[in-house]
Parts: structure tokens; sequence; C-alpha cells
């Protein structure tokens, strides 16, 4: 029987996504796990791996087509022993049958006031985030287990075994429900997952507020004066979480001006003190190294203000997981340092340029820029004094961050001159209110300006 292969749902917000390269061609043969295709979404390039065993016999969409949706048949594989020929032919015809044989694997979709329904992440056999997934099947009695990706990445953080799993999807395939249905019994993980599941949802981009329409905007301009650049994916998604997060999110603002002087001394201190590999420093820090680190600190120290708000409970993580906002052509990225309050400087500093790097690339996994639970926007280096940031649901801080500047300052009862950086924390006051944030901004700069704090 032809196997479908769709176009991938690479995140919970993914419609549509371009075909950018195929990394096969018609007459290959491909084994679960080998990668096919590269597909662009609105973040990233990405990967996509096979699901299944066969021979290519049709690409159906060409590489370079732009706006394929989600679900739609992007390719053709014939089973071993199939003719290909002949199942290029009936490959696309199965697909709305084969669709409805599977069993939905979409999460609960919550409802925003007004009652419409967020999007939710499309949850087809070949379209369970298929870049999550490289770790491949396991097998039972010399045969392989079929799984889906997502099946196999949930049963890896409930701590379940395949081989003891039964699968209800086609071909006895391994799916989302048979994982859930197992780890049914197991209160602790159930926990988890219902908290996770309430913070996944809160991403979920809320429909923009319509305003004035394109022909009423346009008629406040002379015709000739201007030219029409279309929005690509990732400004629109861009503008639907900036709407989102204006309209939901109650936006509370502390600022503090932070002493440096202490910070820049321990910084060169460290740099100078550097080991040496293969001709070249093992890390040089940066001043927003530092702040990442410190920001972590402080979450931990404040462990109230490192929540995330749901509507039936507030969402208190275990750690401190910073997004840094990187600015990309088109629009900008947030990859997450994950665990940031127990790792070294050098080890922020370190990961913290591999991710901004593959960022400007587009070339992050959406584990690596999706969650989170604060995150850093520093102007600084931009000769910018202060600003404030737009919080990033499901967020409930983000730090902007000024530039670090000679001012005069009064020590002791007598003039002098600092590098002084101001910076400005946005709380969302549903769960983080005046003096929580005035407390977590507290925090920050007595690591900021006791910069040894950081080392112990």
């Amino acid at each position: 029987m032809p196997i479908n292969i769709t176009m991938p749902a690479l995140s919970p917000t993914m419609e549509e996504g371009n075909l950018a390269k195929w990394l096969v061609k018609e007459g290959d043969k491909v084994s679960s796990g080998d990668v096919i295709a590269e597909i662009e979404t609105d973040k990233a390039t990405m990967e996509v791996e096979a699901v299944e065993e066969g021979t290519v016999a049709k690409l159906v969409v060409p590489a370079g087509t732009e706006g394929v949706k989600v679900n739609a048949v992007i390719a053709i594989l014939a089973e071993e022993g199939e003719d290909a020929a002949a199942a290029a032919k009936g490959g696309g015809s199965e697909a709305k049958a084969e669709a409805k044989s599977q069993p939905e694997e979409k999460p609960e979709q919550p409802k925003s006031e007004q009652g419409a329904e967020k999007p939710a992440e499309a949850a087809k056999p070949v379209a369970d985030q298929a870049a999550a997934a490289a770790t491949p099947a396991p097998k039972k009695d010399g045969e392989r287990i079929f799984a889906s990706p997502l099946a196999r990445r949930l049963a890896k953080e409930s701590g379940l075994d395949l081989t003891a799993v039964s699968g209800s999807g086609p071909k006895g395939r391994i799916v989302k429900a048979d994982i859930e249905a197992a780890a049914k019994g197991d209160a602790p993980k159930a926990a988890a997952s219902a908290a996770q599941s309430q913070s996944t949802s809160a991403t979920a981009p809320a429909p923009m507020a319509k305003g004035a329409s394109d022909e009423q905007v346009l008629k406040n301009f002379a015709e000739g004066s201007y030219e029409l650049v279309p929005h690509d994916g990732m400004r629109k998604t861009i503008a639907k979480r900036l709407v989102e997060s204006k309209q939901t999110v109650p936006h509370f603002y502390v600022s503090v001006d932070c002493e440096l002087d202490a910070l820049l001394a321990l910084r060169k201190q460290l740099n100078d003190a550097a080991p040496v590999r293969d001709d070249k420093p093992a890390y040089k820090l940066s001043v927003n190294d530092l702040v990442i680190k410190a920001l972590a600190l402080a979450l931990r120290d404040v462990p109230d203000a490192n929540v995330s708000w749901t509507e039936s409970a507030m969402v208190k993580h275990k750690h401190a997981d910073v997004g840094v906002a990187v600015s990309i052509p088109g629009g900008l990225i947030t990859p997450i340092i994950r665990k940031a309050e127990e790792k070294s400087l050098s080890t922020i500093s370190n990961e913290m340029k591999d991710l901004g790097k593959r960022a400007r690339d587009r070339k992050l996994k959406p584990e690596e820029y999706q969650g989170g639970t604060s995150a850093v926007s520093n102007m600084g280096m931009m000769g910018v004094k202060n600003f404030s940031a737009v919080i990033n649901p499901p967020h409930a801080t983000i730090l902007a961050v000024g530039a670090g500047e000679k001012r005069p300052i009064v020590k002791n009862g007598e003039l002098a001159i600092a590098e002084v950086m101001t910076v400005t924390l946005s709380t969302d006051h549903r769960c983080v209110d005046g003096a929580l944030g005035a407390e977590l901004i507290g925090a920050f700069k007595r690591y900021i300006e006791n910069p040894m704090g950081m080392l112990v």
C-alpha cells in the first residue's frame, strides 16, 4: 500500500511551511529516521525525517514551493516489494482514507474569552513534530516497533518502555493516545503533563484584532509614493504574538539603575584568565552573559516570580530557563538557555554564541526557542539608554537592558562617576505584582553590583 508523506507540523502554531529542499529523489530507498527534506517555518529551517521505510515513488511537491499547508501530501513512498509506479498513481487517492483511520493526536484546545478556539498542533502520524524525534524506534523480538515521533518523545519523557505499549494506529503504530493510556495512574507525571499542556496552550497566538483594511490605509498615501513588501511568516507570527500579549497580559513596569564597575572588572579578570585551546580562548564573556546569569539566579532566589499564568492554576517553574532576544533578518527569535541558574558563566557564554549563530542561520530546533520562564532583551549595544519590552507569553516577565554609560552618582555624600546601566522589568500583573516585581529586580541588581556572588 502506498505511504503518504505529509507536510509536518513543526511547531504548535504552524499552519503552513515552505518546502525548501528535497534531500532524496524518486527511486531512492529510505529508512525510518532518514532526513528526507528541509522545511522552512516562520522561525527556522528544519530537517524532516522519514517515519516509514520504503522507496520514494513520487515527489508530489517540488522543492522551493511556498505556503504548503500542514498535512498536505508532499511525497509518496512505495512499500518493500510494491511497484513504485503503481504507488505513485494510487498514493494521493488514499490520503483521505488514511487520515480518517488515524486517531487524532491533538492536545485539548483552550478557548479564549470570546469562545474562539486557538490553533493547536496538527497530529497525523507523519506530522508529529518530525524534527523532535531523533531517537530510533526500539525493537521487540527482533522486529522494529512502529511509533510516531511524538509518541516516542512522550514515551521518553514519561519513562515508558515502548516494547510494553500496544499500538492502536494504522498497522499497529504507537500513537500519542497509546502513550497517554499507558501513563495513566502515574499521578505525579500526569500532573506535570497537565501543567505543561496549560503552559504550551498559552503560547498559541490569539486572533489579531481587526483594524483598518489595506485599502483604507493606502488611501492615506499618494499613488506611487510607496511600494508594498508582502509579510513573511515570521513577521505575521510576531505581529500576532505582540497583539496577543498586549491584549491579554496586563503589563506592569519597574526600573532600576545598576552600577557596572565591579562587574566589568570581574569580566576582564575572568576573560584574561581563560585557558587557550586550539590557539583560541576557551570562552569570552560578554556583559549579556552575566546579565543572563544574574536574572537566572534572581529567579531562583525569588521563586514566586518564576511563574506562568493559566486560568486554572499558577505554573511554578523548577528552573530558570532564560530566553534571549536575538535580532535576525525580518524579525527576532528567542533561543533559550535551559537551567541557567545551574550553569557556569563560561557555559552560558558558549551556549549563547552557538544559539545566536544558529538563530541567525535559521537552524534552531523548536525546543531551542519555545517555552522558557523569562527573557532578556538587550539593546544596550545599540546605544539605547532604556526601554520597556513586551512580555512573550507564557512568560510572566522580561528584562529590558539598556546601555552602560558614565554617569554622575553620589557615593558617601560625594559626587562621583560610575558606569551605570538602566534595566526595566516588564511583569504580568496577574501573577507578578508590583512588590514581587520589585523584589525580583532588586535581587538582579544585587548580583550585577556584587558579581562575585554569581561564582559561588
